[in-house]
């Protein structure tokens, strides 16, 4: 077994230090996609209306399936072996890795797919997934939930669910991670200020941060603003029981995003967080410019899965719990995807390979949390059991104790969303730079996501 590695966040842009910047250009990808959906061979078409039976496939005749995903050497070398541990047990089938960085990763993969032509299993995130099933690149997995031939009965309801899209098992979760706040024990105990706690409200948390920037003399701060932070946001509004996204539109209202930007503006007015010229350093998500590792501020607004490597980020002992508000405002998300090809050849092969990967005690062992902590709770246990890594334990203890007060998945978002994101981001920080009201900044972002999401 290889040694565990950190699990990336897998966000294409904002919030997440380990992988570069989104390279991939949406209008591109549309392009290169406008002709998958037509690419329907004539059997396909035959099996979808009904009329015909699948032939029977010998299980023991030679099969060669393509496997393509992003990251980085070590994500590499873990893949690998995880998928020559299947073909071990597989004699009969052949798989051809392909990896890359994540820049351009999206730019390949529309080339590729294009014509119908997709990998038979690739990576994808929460950003691509519904412009890929919208393009009908993706193949429907319904069929193997419901046999168990992909067994998801051992995972977090909410983390299938967020693999669905239009009634369709689209995608399988290849880990699980939800947004967490990072803080700083070893300051706060100096301090003599207890640790932030699950269930605090919003209020509460901007209470005791504008006591620890009190206590701190003036020149440290409680904890980040996170008006630019998307998931925040959106677990704000789910604490309310609303939603970012309602299918391809926006479910909440100008006068939602007024509150939030003016709960920032507040909390700054009361010493809760830093200046804005402080906060910008961090809106990247980059793990070195946070706040807590830059000893700025008590907290910072991040992944669980980013405790480790914040920790080795910085000598103070690093904690972690949930964003502020009722935690059923969170859910189990998928830190990434397993999607197969609509038009593979091999469609039972590529669905036991996936069901190997998600399930299989083995294969957890050895691909450890590197896209996120194991869906199937019971490899989830023994992967635990193997890690050597404190913050890597405490996480998945975070994510054990956590994932019961989750509320279900919402639909992964919709196409536009990365893109939107970073229109949070900007405009948010107009706000906090004292350059827009929050009512001005409201009305821009909804001028802006209607555009986006169109």
């Amino acid at each position: 077994m290889h040694p565990a590695t950190p699990a990336p966040a897998d966000e294409p842009t904002q919030h997440n230090g380990s992988l570069p910047a989104a390279g991939w250009n949406r209008r591109h990808l549309l392009r290169m996609l406008a002709g998958t959906a037509i690419a329907v061979p004539a059997a396909g078409l035959l099996a979808a209306c009904g009329g015909e039976e699948e032939p029977a496939v010998d299980p023991k005749a030679p099969v060669t399936v393509s496997f393509f995903w992003w990251g980085g050497e070590a994500r590499a070398k873990l893949t690998e072996e995880a998928l020559k541990l299947y073909t071990s047990k597989h004699p009969n089938v052949t798989i051809t890795p392909t990896w890359q960085a994540f820049t351009g990763y999206y730019d390949k993969l529309a080339t590729i797919s294009a014509g119908g032509n997709a990998p038979d299993i690739f990576q994808i995130d929460d950003n691509g997934l519904a412009e890929y099933a919208g393009r009908n690149v993706t193949l429907d997995l319904s069929k193997y939930t419901a046999n168990k031939k992909i067994d998801v009965s051992k995972h977090p309801e909410s983390l299938t669910k967020y693999g669905q899209l239009g009634g369709k098992q689209v995608a399988i979760a290849t880990g699980e991670n939800t947004p967490a706040i990072i803080y700083d024990k070893t300051k706060l105990t100096e301090l003599g200020i207890e640790v932030p706690q699950i269930g605090w409200t919003y209020e509460q948390t901007i209470t005791w941060a504008a006591g620890v920037t009190t206590k701190a003399g003036g020149k440290y701060w409680g904890l980040m603003d996170p008006s630019s932070d998307y998931k925040a946001l959106w677990l704000w509004l789910r604490a309310q029981g609303k939603e970012f996204y309602d299918g391809p539109k926006l479910a909440f209202t100008e006068a939602d995003l007024v509150a939030w930007f003016q709960l920032w503006v507040d909390a700054r007015a009361k010493g809760a967080t830093p200046p804005a010229d402080v906060c910008h350093e961090a809106v990247t998500g980059s793990v070195a410019t946070q706040l807590v590792v830059t000893k700025k501020a008590a907290v910072s607004f991040m992944w669980s899965n980013q405790l480790s490597e914040m920790q080795k980020a910085t000598k103070n002992d690093l904690g972690m719990t949930a964003y502020p508000g009722d935690p059923k405002g969170q859910w189990a998300r998928a830190s990434t995807y397993w999607a197969a090809s609509r038009t593979t050849k091999a469609p039972d092969v590529v669905a036991d390979i996936i069901n190997f990967l998600v399930n299989d005690v083995e294969a957890g062992k050895i691909l450890g949390v590197d896209r996120g902590l194991p869906n199937n709770l019971d490899v989830r246990k023994s992967v635990s059991d193997g890690l050597t890594d404190q913050k890597m334990k405490d996480t998945v203890a975070f994510e054990n104790e956590i994932t019961p007060k989750f509320g279900p998945a919402p639909a992964p978002p919709p196409k536009g969303h990365s893109g939107l994101r970073n229109t949070l981001r900007d405009i948010a920080e107009t706000v906090s730079y004292g350059k827009q009201t929050p009512e001005a900044a409201a009305k821009q972002f909804f001028t802006e996501a209607t555009a986006a999401l169109a």
